[in-house]
């Protein structure tokens, strides 16, 4: 039998920040959660992806100390989350969709309130560089972007100097310039060796940010490894594509197949030799291969394809954890 000290000696040992055995969670009689093993490495930035209903809220909401657990054990930054709730909150920071602040106070008031609120904060200037507010610190909340918006809520969360930030869905809603300001503030935290977990449904943010992926979907982890990785995906098959001049076909043997907006794509027994006979036949034939490319799956198609099937608990019924009942301060939750 696994025990709560156990678990929190062996996080402590292998560096990781977080250690999640055999968890579990049901509501009623839907199993939300059915024994999670998951391990987060201090520092790193770790995405957990899966489609609405598989498990992801109600796990993080475990991490974070504002759900129990129904079995098994979890460690994070050393602590157990739902018996030692109070010395653990001050050493994490949660940023989640949406978030009331004052919207007249200006940004560097906004950040010194926060960071008035805890014993260790880090000065509120600092925290206003880091994420790139420097030109805004006394702009008033109301005249901000979204994109300037989102920093300042991780701004507010790093106000306390927290080791562990959960990030909820941070671009939702972003337009594409709003969205690339947020991605390099959580690339920032990096070089403070803050250690970030990420829920998200994008899978170029997951690509982008994460050092390393886990998908669950109904209750389980069903893949985890970088993104560069996952499912196997670097060593999948690759499917060669190219646009090839009206009337023209491939050579014979390669057997090619429309693949939309002009393109024809067919998968090589060999790579290297039928890539090379490809851009052979092209050469002597004066032939542009416009638009030639060497396809693997993307993380897009490996997630789909690890979430294509229906949860067990079926699609008509989504596991909906209950709000949690907590007041926002200071960037963290509380109750």
């Amino acid at each position: 039998m696994i025990t709560l000290s156990e678990t929190a000696r062996t996080a402590s040992d292998t560096g990781l920040a977080v250690e999640v055995r055999a968890l579990a969670k049901s509501y009623g009689q839907v199993r939300a959660v059915r024994g999670i093993d998951l391990g987060i490495r201090r520092g790193e930035i770790f995405a957990l992806l899966g489609p609405n209903g598989a498990g992801k809220t109600t796990t993080v909401e475990i991490l974070e100390g504002y759900r129990a657990r129904d079995g098994g054990a979890v460690s994070v930054l050393g602590y157990d989350p739902g018996r030692q709730r109070r010395p653990l909150k001050s050493r994490i920071g949660i940023v989640l969709q949406s978030t009331g602040v004052d919207p007249y106070l200006t940004v560097a008031e906004t950040v010194a309130m926060y960071a008035s609120y805890y014993p260790r904060c880090r000065p509120a200037g600092e925290v206003i560089a880091l994420v790139g507010l420097q030109d805004k610190r006394n702009t008033r909340v109301v005249k901000l972007s979204g994109g300037q918006q989102r920093r300042l809520d991780v701004a507010i969360a790093l106000a306390g100097d927290p080791e562990l930030l959960f990030l909820d869905e941070p671009t939702t809603g972003f337009d594409p310039s709003a969205r690339r300001e947020a991605w390099d503030v959580v690339k920032n935290l990096a070089t403070l060796g803050k250690t970030v977990v990420l829920t998200t449904h994008y899978m170029d943010e997951a690509q982008y940010l994460a050092d390393r992926v886990a998908v669950i979907t109904a209750g389980r982890i069903v893949a985890e490894g970088t993104p560069a990785t996952l499912a196997g995906r670097d060593m999948a098959r690759a499917r060669i594509r190219c646009r090839l001049p009206e009337g023209a076909a491939l050579p014979s043997g390669l057997a090619g197949q429309a693949a939309g907006e002009g393109f024809t794509e067919f998968i090589p027994g060999d790579l290297t030799r039928d890539l090379h006979r490809l851009t052979g036949w092209a050469l002597d034939r004066g032939v542009a291969l416009d638009g030639l490319q060497i396809l693997r799956p993307s993380l897009e198609d490996v997630y789909l394809q690890l979430t294509g099937a229906p949860p067990a608990h079926g699609p008509s019924q989504p596991v909906t954890a209950p709000q949690r009942p907590a007041a926002r301060k200071g960037g963290r939750w509380f109750r």
